[in-house]
């Protein structure tokens, strides 16, 4: 590099150089933010066409889905509707079966109540003697009718007897066994008068009553057992439910259409329509984001522009100026100071006010 001839022009042209320097890093400070804000603003409108697309994508699924499924729901409570008729047909033809094969058990029945009662009537025996409770109480045979005695005799001589005791505004023990006795002497004085009034007097008519009304009761048995084995019949054919049959098996076929167009329209909407949908918005917001594509890498391309400029500023001062003024002072402010030393006549070229600047510093820190 040539000799400086004009200290001031250099040390006046150096402090320019530094200060377009420092200009164009504000420039390029700007420039960063702006992109990061770009950036940000990008990816934003990005993430807003792409969420936009989810949306509209999951409704329009969502729609599909919901129309369907109404048309299966409606099937649905067709064929649940169909299988009810089916099922109240089938009952019915079970009820008329049963009544058809139990009708002689019924009418036999009917017979044998009809023949105790007409016997009854007819050797002067009571009418209550012609009832459960009565066979229970004095002619027990089955368990039902024992567990009725037991009943009876547990009421009769325990909670009545504990249910009086409690209701005395005093209760001692020989009130408990006094009431005891009472009920024993009434009721046990009942049974055997009604006992003494009917089993003594119409024993055998009684007892062919007990005889009709057991063969009543296998009657109820042999009913019950029939109506078991028609209900656990698997056999159906007899009941003509082939209408209610092909009712469902139809239902059951329009609920499988249903489904299966279903499944082919969803099928079409992620292959086909779902890519429709999201070109159709992605292309309504092209425009933006060109725009703001083309904002973001103009402010990268600006600033990459300025990355250079700066090195290039940097690496010509550093050659031309820096060899003279040394890393220290290549700062505008120290350049102004030794500008006024040498106008000053302190220093008559750089190196002289270099020195004049240290020994200033170095009194100013001491």
């Amino acid at each position: 590099m040539a000799p400086i001839t004009d200290n001031i022009a250099f040390l006046t042209e150096a402090r320019e150089k530094l200060e377009e320097l420092d200009l164009l890093k504000d420039r390029q400070r700007q420039l960063k933010a702006d992109e990061a804000r770009l950036g940000k603003l990008l990816e934003n409108e990005k993430k807003a066409v792409n969420d936009n697309i989810s949306a509209t994508v999951k409704k329009r699924r969502e729609e599909i889905n919901s129309s369907y499924d109404k048309e299966i729901a409606k099937g649905q409570d067709k064929l649940k509707k169909a299988r009810a008729e089916r099922e109240k047909a089938k009952n019915q033809g079970m009820k008329e079966r049963i009544a058809e094969e139990t009708a002689d058990l019924h009418k036999e029945n009917r017979d044998l109540k009809l023949q105790i009662r007409t016997m009854f009537q007819k050797n002067g025996v009571a009418a209550v003697c012609n009832s459960s409770l009565y066979y229970a109480l004095f002619f027990p045979r089955w368990i039902d009718e024992i567990l009725k005695l037991i009943a009876a005799v547990l009421i009769c001589f325990l909670l009545i007897p504990y249910g009086i005791y409690m209701a005395l505004p005093q209760q001692k023990t020989w009130m408990m066994f006094l009431i005891c006795f009472l009920c024993v002497v009434v009721f046990g004085g009942i049974y055997i008068l009604i006992s003494n009034k009917t089993k003594l007097v119409h024993m055998e008519t009684l007892r062919r009553g007990r005889t009709l009304r057991d063969q009543m009761r296998s009657n109820r048995k042999k009913i019950r057992v029939i109506t078991s084995s028609i209900k656990k019949d698997k056999n159906e054919s007899i009941y003509n439910l082939e209408k209610y049959d092909d009712d469902i098996a139809k239902v059951e076929q329009e609920l499988q259409n249903i489904t299966n167009k279903k499944k082919e329209a969803l099928g079409t909407f992620e292959q086909v329509t779902r890519m429709i949908i999201a070109d159709e918005i992605a292309n309504n917001a092209r425009p933006r984001l060109d725009k703001l594509r083309g904002e973001y890498q103009e402010i990268v391309d600006a600033q990459r522009e300025a990355e250079a400029q700066i090195k290039n500023k940097n690496l010509d001062i550093t050659d031309n100026y820096g060899i003279y003024l040394g890393s220290e002072f290549l700062d505008p402010l120290k350049i102004s100071e030794l500008t006024e030393i040498i106008r000053s006549g302190r220093a008559s070229n750089i190196s002289e006010a270099i020195e004049v600047a240290k020994k200033k510093n170095e009194n100013t820190q001491a």
